[in-house]
């Protein structure tokens, strides 16, 4: 357990510099799953996320020769966006090693901080081992994102700020990568109120700590694939394993699909721009990972914001198809005068709009005198669209439709 007295002093250190982020009640999040659901938004933080609060905390420690030699750090993105930031304040230098697939605003957020960014690998562990030879070529200071007890109790600071705000909360669910964020906040959560219940989520295409957890010993991953790519983490360090199993009460895994509809219904819903290690928690329990009861308040931790756009609108456009609010299908079309007119019509007709639109004369599977019309329709809920269904049926249109995953 990292010390209560060292959180403290670690809040006194933050602030002023970090954003006491709203912890608010969910009112529409609780009613769906019937729960007194809380949102601590460090989506809201400075940098997007939680990780500048570690951050800050470790570089704030340093002594002056570490400080000159300058810092360096691994980083998806947002302990990138932390280091940086801090390094800035305190007038040093700063080389951040992020992996190849980093989102584009991550890697600009971390630039326009003053860092130097070298893209290397394609998962966090390989620009980890990268980044420690450099700091070793280069005697540079190394910053952990989260197997440091400085940057734990940077982060556990958040629970401070939690407790302040709900004294009587039952249970918090917690985002787990390397684990930095859940060792924090459990050891002041459990210091302050031994008997609430702690339960760390991970991805489950990054699934080291649960199955580490599960087997209480360290089991590494072959590869991480997920959304999620600020807890894409594939090695479990021991250390923090070490606090997991002494300060966690369970650990739940969510899929890419939970993820993308807890994202969703933030930015929906709640009106929040949540990534995918932040959703994580609240993709939990949308989808009822762990037991809880209707007079249980739940607390759970957006851990940051910064989603590449791209990914956004991905996910917002298959959510919009799984939710019978669009639907898209290729019609076999006789290729003359007035037929594509006459379809638009019955679509019209129907109620529904559409969007896109693409006439394909030219294809080889087709037959002379046919063309294929891709259509995009907005639509008004799956009774709309079996309306729209049986239309074309009636009308002896040919369609195959993109299916709902």
């Amino acid at each position: 357990m990292i010390p209560l007295e060292e959180i403290k002093r670690a809040k006194e250190r933050v602030s002023g510099v970090v954003v006491k982020t709203p912890f608010a009640f969910a009112p529409i999040l609780s009613d769906r799953v019937g729960a007194k659901v809380f949102l601590k938004k460090e989506n809201l933080q400075l940098t997007g996320a939680f990780k500048l609060r570690g951050a800050y905390n470790k570089i704030a420690l340093l002594s002056d020769a570490e400080k000159k030699r300058g810092v360096i750090a691994a980083s998806a993105g947002n302990h990138a966006q932390g280091v940086a930031f801090s390094a800035r304040t305190f007038h040093i230098p700063a080389t951040i090693i992020m992996p190849e697939a980093t989102p584009l605003l991550k890697v600009e957020n971390t630039k326009a901080l003053g860092a130097n960014v070298i893209l290397h690998g394609e998962n966090y562990d390989e620009a980890y081992a990268y980044a420690l030879q450099k700091a070793k070529d280069e005697n540079l200071t190394f910053i952990h994102p989260f197997a440091d007890e400085a940057v734990m109790a940077g982060q556990g600071t958040i629970a401070l700020e939690m407790i302040e705000d709900v004294e009587d909360l039952d249970t918090v669910v917690v985002s787990i990568g390397g684990g930095g964020l859940i060792a924090g906040v459990a050891s002041a959560l459990k210091a302050l109120k031994p008997d609430i219940r702690i339960i760390g989520v991970v991805a489950k295409g990054a699934d080291a700590m649960y199955d580490s957890f599960k087997a209480k010993k360290p089991i590494d991953s072959l590869f991480v694939k997920t959304i999620a790519d600020g807890i894409a983490v594939r090695d479990v360090n021991e250390k923090n394993l070490s606090l997991v199993l002494e300060l966690v009460d369970d650990v739940v895994e969510v899929d890419d699909e939970e993820i993308a509809s807890a994202i969703l219904f933030l930015l929906e819903r709640q009106k929040l721009v949540v990534e995918g290690a932040g959703a994580a928690g609240v993709a939990a329990i949308m989808h009822q990972k762990f037991p809880f009861s209707k007079s249980e308040k739940i607390g759970t931790i957006l851990s940051g914001g910064n989603i590449d756009v791209s990914m956004l609108s991905l996910i917002i456009e298959k959510g919009l198809i799984k939710s019978y609010r669009k639907m898209k299908f290729v019609i076999t079309l006789v290729d003359k005068p007035g037929s594509l007119q006459k379809l638009s019509d019955l679509i019209s007709n129907a109620g529904a709009n559409i969007i896109q639109i693409d006439y394909d004369r030219t294809s080889t599977n087709l037959s002379y005198g046919d063309a294929y019309v891709t259509l995009a329709l907005e639509t008004k809920g799956k009774e709309h669209q079996d309306m729209i269904r049986e239309l074309l049926d009636s009308k002896g249109y040919a369609y195959k439709e993109e299916m709902r995953v």
